[in-house]
């Protein structure tokens, strides 16, 4: 038995001023590919061939170019080292790219055109995954994380591959069925620790009920891209049709009769105010999310409102995580640690939301690793780390290799929506910010054209009922 393994992960920002272009992605290849999944060791009568997997911090729309040489790449693989059996596509499921409506059904249609329509299909997505119909009716299998902050991420890379190889060892093709769910919610609304979605989300894995259903999945979507795709869907695959598309209309309705509930489950406000908490707290450190810039939703991170904000509070001790700004970094470089230097910050790539702010500081660290250079500049009692390139600050350890303990902190702002799991215990306090940006989690302020309407909240009053497409083994 012969399986490819290859993939293409973005979330991509419809509304962001940037373009991902090939220099943006992560690639990996060869050994380097196969080493990201370790469960593959399990399978000794299975012969795994990595071709390319590309993985980018969420962004703007890809380049064409850029999606097409990947793409290249991967189908000339398979076409060179085949025949495959069965094709592994590890995914998020929201990319979106210069020229096509739905990325994902595009890639999924060329790797089919090449892999053979005897050769399965499975792919594991990001439960902030965009689902179509077209989507589905290329795939044989499709998984989605079951958590959000996302804990279950090699677990449902394993699932997919288990799903495919266990299928691949019967001889049996699934029935797939898909539910498109007429709501919009964005993360922060939608996490699966609190309620509702902790209840919603704790129902998903009870509906697979093998052989009649092999598995089953939720996914809430990704809201900031202005697609007719962009929604909540419920997927189901398994051997009984009937069985399947219950499977996916249950997960459907339980997400739709939830719709009302879905709400920020942390104390979410204007930056004055979260400011304000923050300075009155007695338990820290207070982390203030400044969601609007939100870099892992794909925001620019180069908006500088909330340390604006900062210095006009005239803040005693902060850290802000960070602004994107290679000039910036570059000046503080040459500077040196313990120098003054005048800077303007950010404000240079989101202009819509930002501009620049003139500030002098004290450079207290200038480190260059990984790809990216970073410097710490202590503005007045705020301490300001700029990056050369966008970074989101998740891991307790990107503070601590610039010298700044979060434990020892009474305020850190970052450029994140919910607390990613390493920071969430840290704080005594967690702060959302509805900022200035253009990854508001507020759905009913974005400006969309062409996504599916009516859909909820946009379209308040709607009625929907759950009407789950059934797509067969052989296509039809």
């Amino acid at each position: 038995m012969r399986i490819a393994i290859a993939g293409m992960a973005i979330e991509s920002c419809t509304f962001s001023p940037l373009i991902t272009t090939l220099g943006d992605f992560t690639l990996w290849r060869e050994s380097d590919l196969l080493a990201r999944y370790p469960f593959l060791a399990a399978y000794s009568d299975v012969t795994f061939v990595p071709l390319l997997a590309a993985g980018a911090l969420p962004g703007g729309v890809v380049a064409h170019a850029a999606y097409q040489q990947m793409t290249d790449e991967i189908l000339h693989g398979l076409a060179r080292l085949g025949p495959f059996q069965g094709v592994y596509l590890d995914m998020h499921g929201a990319m979106a790219v210069e020229g096509l409506d739905d990325a994902e059904a595009d890639f999924f249609a060329a790797v089919r055109a090449v892999a053979g329509r005897e050769a399965l299909l499975s792919a594991s997505y990001d439960l902030h995954g965009n689902v179509s119909e077209q989507i589905m009716r290329e795939l044989d299998l499709l998984t989605a994380y079951r958590t959000a902050p996302h804990t279950d991420v090699e677990e449902t890379r394993a699932r997919a591959v288990r799903l495919l190889v266990d299928c691949l060892r019967a001889g049996i093709r699934p029935h797939t069925a898909f539910v498109p769910i007429p709501a919009l919610f964005s993360g922060e609304q939608t996490m699966t620790t609190v309620e509702p979605g902790q209840r919603v989300y704790a129902d998903v894995e009870a509906q697979a009920q093998p052989p009649d259903v092999l598995d089953a999945s939720l996914l809430v979507g990704y809201v900031w891209a202005d697609q007719p795709r962009v929604g909540a869907s419920a997927v189901a695959c398994g051997m009984d049709a009937v069985a399947t598309r219950a499977a996916a209309a249950r997960l459907a309705q339980s997400y739709w009769d939830a719709r009302a509930s879905f709400t920020f489950p942390m104390p979410a406000a204007s930056v004055d105010r979260c400011i304000e908490q923050a300075m009155q707290a007695t338990d820290v450190p207070v982390f203030i999310s400044d969601a609007g810039d939100n870099v892992t939703a794909g925001a620019p991170g180069d908006v500088p409102y909330v340390l604006e904000r900062l210095l006009a509070h005239g803040v005693a001790r902060a850290v802000v995580a960070s602004l994107v700004d290679p000039a910036a970094v570059a000046a503080c470089e040459a500077a040196g640690v313990g120098a003054q230097v005048a800077v303007a910050l950010g404000g240079k790539l989101d202009r819509a939301n930002g501009r620049p702010l003139q500030v002098t500081g004290t450079v207290e660290a200038c480190t260059a690793a990984d790809g990216n250079h970073r410097a710490v500049l202590r503005v007045g009692g705020v301490a300001v780390i700029l990056t050369a390139q966008r970074e989101a600050f998740t891991l307790l350890g990107q503070f601590r290799r610039l010298g700044i303990e979060p434990t020892g902190e009474p305020l850190i702002v970052v450029k994140l929506g919910y607390l990613f799991p390493e920071l969430q215990p840290v704080a005594a306090q967690s702060l959302l910010a509805l900022s200035p940006g253009i990854v508001t989690p507020d759905v009913t302020a974005l400006v969309y054209h062409r996504v599916r309407r009516p859909s909820f909240p946009l379209d308040q009053h709607m009625a929907w009922q759950p009407t789950p497409r059934l797509i067969t083994y052989d296509g039809l």
